[in-house]
Order: C-alpha cells, then sequence, then structure tokens
C-alpha cells in the first residue's frame, strides 16, 4: 500500500480529486487541513485477496456449540467479509465466560475483533472501514448524503422493546422511524444506495433482523404491512446468502434480548 498527499489550488485539487476517482485499486479522500488549506490523500491499494484466511473473534452462541451468537455488529463484519468474498476463520468467544487469550488480545472484551496486518482491531466501524480501503472490490462504499438512512431505526427499536409502558411513545418513535425510511426506500431503493447493496445495508440489516425476532417474541409486534418497501428490502437482505450464512439463530437473538427485556 502507499500513500500519496497532494496539496494545490482549489480548482487544480477538484479537477484532480475527478481524475483519481477513476483510477483502478486506489482510495481518494478529500481533507481540510487544520489551517483550512485542502489536501488530497491518495492510497493505492490492492485487490488481491489475503494469502490466509482473516482470524476473527466473536460471539459464541449460547444455545448452540460452534455457532455464531446474536451480535450485530460481528455479523456486519462477516458480511462486508462474504460480500467482498475474503477468506475467514471465526472464533468463537464465549461472552460470559471470556478466555484467557482472547483477553490478552483485547483487554476490552469486546467483539468483533480481526486480525489486520497482525494486530488485532476492534469495533466494526474502524473494521469494515479497513477493510474497504485494502479490498476497494466490490467496492460497498455508502455516499456520506445517503449513510445516516435508518440510522436512528436500532435506538428506537431498543426504547420500544425495553419498555413497560404502552402509553410512553416508544412504539410511536419506532413507526416514524420505520415510516421515514420506508419513505427513503420508495425513492431511492431498492437499497439505501439505489441498486447495489452497500456498507449501511450491512450495517442496518442485521439490526432489522434483531428487530423482527425481538418484537415478534417479546411484544407480539410486527413492522406494519403498509410499509411495503421496508418489508421487501428486509425480505431482499435477510435471503442474500452472505446473510444466511452469517446471521444468529432466533432462539440466540432472544436469549440475547431477555435481560434487556426482564431487567
Amino acid at each position: 500500500m502507499s500513500t500519496v498527499r497532494i496539496q494545490a489550488p482549489a480548482c487544480a485539487l477538484y479537477s484532480t480529486f475527478n481524475h483519481l476517482l477513476h483510477r483502478p485499486n486506489s482510495v481518494v479522500s478529500l481533507r481540510t487541513n487544520a489551517n483550512n488549506s485542502r489536501a488530497l490523500r491518495v492510497v493505492s491499494m490492492s485487490s488481491s485477496p489475503p494469502s490466509a484466511p482473516f482470524e476473527i473473534c466473536v460471539k459464541a452462541s449460547v444455545t448452540t456449540p460452534n455457532k455464531l451468537g446474536d451480535c450485530p455488529f460481528c455479523q456486519r463484519v462477516l458480511l462486508t467479509l462474504e460480500e467482498k468474498h475474503l477468506p475467514y476463520d471465526p472464533k468463537f468467544v464465549d461472552l460470559t465466560n471470556k478466555p484467557e487469550w482472547f483477553l490478552k488480545i483485547n483487554a476490552e472484551g469486546k467483539v468483533p475483533v480481526i486480525k489486520l496486518d497482525e494486530k488485532w482491531v476492534s469495533d466494526s466501524d474502524i473494521i469494515t472501514q479497513i477493510l474497504e480501503e485494502k479490498y476497494p472490490s466490490p467496492p460497498l462504499v455508502t455516499p456520506p448524503e445517503k449513510a445516516t438512512a435508518g440510522s436512528k431505526i436500532f435506538s428506537t427499536f431498543i426504547g420500544f422493546l425495553k419498555s413497560k409502558d404502552p402509553n410512553d411513545g416508544t412504539e410511536q418513535a419506532l413507526l416514524s422511524e420505520l415510516s421515514s425510511f420506508n419513505d427513503y426506500l420508495k425513492e431511492n431503493g431498492p437499497f439505501v444506495n439505489g441498486k447495489d447493496i452497500s456498507a449501511a445495508d450491512l450495517s442496518l440489516g442485521p439490526k432489522l433482523y434483531h428487530l423482527e425476532i425481538a418484537l415478534g417474541h417479546y411484544k407480539k409486534w410486527q413492522a406494519p404491512d403498509s410499509l411495503q418497501y421496508l418489508k421487501s428490502y428486509m425480505k431482499d437482505i435477510f435471503s442474500r446468502e452472505s446473510f444466511i450464512k452469517t446471521r444468529a439463530q432466533p432462539q440466540d437473538v432472544i436469549e440475547g434480548w431477555r435481560p434487556k427485556v426482564e431487567g
């Protein structure tokens, strides 16, 4: 990987930026420096797959040995690896009894954690960004102006799931977010970035999967059929081969949310 920084007058900089966007195996970003000058950062990448599978630590199932647990952030990273056709070797970690070897590589004891360039990296946001930069093909970048679509659904889902008061407005808050996302998909779908799946979908899909299972079990609730674009979106995401290979078992999702519902 090689990195080049370019500083030039604004008109030349934007012309160079547009030209470099079409350069294969490069990641180009336009940044504002501390002195308010603009600079291009060009990172040349290799799109060839790694020589060995990525080691990745993920949450283990609490119901079935050697199966993936109910962490949507772990699934997000696994989905990214699957969609980019990158090999990986999952290591299932019992988060109720974290092994010593796991705490040695990640003192915080959180998942997912992946080994990249001989270093262990945590946080699904950081991991997926690095994977996109190192392996830009196929591209999964979501344009910034679209990346926040549906971003409040998960927090409002948790609020409604934990609620004990049917009149506290949490259900309406969730419905409002789902309706807004449905309207967004109507104008921009079928995926967040149009016809092709992108990083935003790989983040939101696992969360909608948890929403469907947890609310169906604990509140006998499901998204209204009137939200047809949302329903179609969920069906499309959940039926992808990458999603089927990396999804948690429904019983794990139910057990994973039990402490928040009953606590």
